[in-house]
């Protein structure tokens, strides 16, 4: 996607979820009755603003979408007009302010429930998840898995789709979770459950597990006929057309779509004359594959094969509530798993994804459909929700830790340790936004 409209759909993902977050601590305040006195989506100049009179909330969005925040009447923040000193946050009782500021997570997981219901009614089409002959010396090889092979189900979690089984999967595995429950169903329809052991040593780097793993969906024989064709590529600038049929190349007849892959997967940035049948006319072209053996073309498969091995996957109003919110346990579990292993040393900094990579899949789900953009949306949301809920001094989850120390005390920590504890946060936090931004450049240029 161009960048202009990878920003759009950035700026659109993390504008609503800030709105929600935001929404959720302004909703519950004015319900325990506190002032607010500005709500805010984003930071620095400001755009637009409105306030009905002089004594009611001031609505602002700002320049900089990366945050929000509600400015609440508090004596700690300055100096309260006496008819205002009941409305004041700091003088509401204990379980008050705790709900106010636990109020901005929670939105955000309630809004990660409402996404992933959406998705789940709305439905999705997806490849059937039937495998291919796993890799030699592979888990899956090692599992026993076969070709024909379909998953059913991960750990007894459904998985009617291919990119479903296998994010499940990685997701189980990067938990820690060594023996995973798999059953599958052979091409004479019996179903058994394998038992799919994953070396915790192989667990840090989703990329280097998912090759571990060994799976590969299976592929029919297809004829070496191109489909789409992608701006640029090899294939394009040497002349191919969908539908061309690739006889021989290099004097080797091709017979089968595989065959010509692994031909141009073996010949980066090497030239190659191949012969093409086009409407019954053959011709001689040159292509040369670029340096990750690529020519930018895909094959063309005929429809009614398709779909034979696509199921569209969807859920009744009703049925889909539980899942979603099982979904959305999923993944805060997980989340808080892999933030606790990469604290500990046991995963890899590298799925730790910063504010260019979450631009990258903003554009990239919107540009797969609505469904990948509301799923993407709700792990987004999970994350966001998940993160301000850690006990760390600056986030929602910081407040929370003292007030639940104040609420063992009996008093209220004191504003010079709490400001002591605040500086560490904002340590901390910098030094996790520096390292993201450090990964998002290195894969910018990888």
């Amino acid at each position: 996607m161009s960048f202009f409209s990878t920003l759009f759909y950035f700026i659109l993902v993390i504008g609503i979820l800030v709105a929600v977050h935001e929404f959720g601590h302004f909703w519950v305040a004015r319900k325990a009755g506190v002032k607010v006195i500005r709500f805010s989506i984003g930071f620095g100049h400001v755009l637009w603003r409105y306030q009905q009179n002089p004594t009611s909330t001031e609505y602002v969005l700002s320049l900089i979408p990366l945050g929000g925040y509600v400015k609440m009447v508090d004596e700690r923040e300055g100096e309260v007009k006496a008819e205002d000193l009941a409305f004041s946050f700091n003088r509401q009782s204990l379980l008050a302010r705790t709900a106010i500021v636990a109020a901005g997570p929670i939105f955000n997981l309630v809004l990660a429930v409402a996404l992933f219901w959406s998705v789940l009614v709305i439905g999705e089409v997806g490849i059937r998840p039937i495998l291919g002959q796993p890799s030699a010396h592979s888990f899956a090889e090692n599992a026993g898995f076969s070709e024909g092979d379909e998953i059913i189900s991960v750990n007894n979690e459904p998985t009617p789709t291919w990119t479903h089984a296998m994010s499940t999967i990685i997701s189980t595995a990067l938990e820690g979770d060594t023996d995973i429950a798999i059953n599958v169903k052979n091409r004479d329809e019996a179903q058994t459950v394998k038992t799919l052991h994953v070396d915790t040593a192989e667990t840090q780097n989703p990329d280097a597990l998912y090759e571990k793993l060994g799976f590969k969906l299976f592929s029919p024989t297809l004829q070496p006929l191109i489909g789409n064709v992608l701006e640029n590529g090899a294939a394009k600038l040497a002349g191919l057309k969908q539908g061309d049929l690739i006889v021989r190349a290099n004097e080797i007849t091709v017979k089968e779509w595989q065959q010509w892959v692994d031909i141009v997967k073996t010949s980066p940035n090497q030239t190659l004359q191949i012969l093409v049948e086009r409407d019954g006319v053959q011709s001689t072209l040159t292509i040369t594959p670029n340096a990750e053996g690529k020519i930018g073309a895909s094959v063309k498969i005929p429809e009614n094969l398709l779909k034979s091995f696509q199921i569209h996957y969807s859920l009744s109003l009703i049925d889909a509530i539980p899942q979603a919110f099982s979904t959305t346990y999923h993944y805060s579990t997980s989340t808080l798993k892999m933030m606790g292993q990469m604290f500990a040393g046991k995963a890899s900094l590298e799925n730790l994804s910063g504010p260019i990579s979450i631009a990258q899949y903003a554009g990239q789900s919107a540009e797969m459909g609505l469904v990948h953009f509301l799923k993407f949306m709700g792990l987004i949301s999970v994350s966001l929700g998940v993160l301000n809920l850690l006990p760390i001094p600056v986030l929602d989850g910081g407040h929370l830790f003292f007030f639940a120390l104040e609420g063992l005390k009996g008093s209220p920590v004191s504003d010079k340790i709490q400001f002591f504890f605040q500086k560490i946060g904002i340590a901390l936090l910098g030094l996790l936004m520096s390292i993201a931004m450090f990964m998002d450049v290195g894969r910018l240029f990888q």
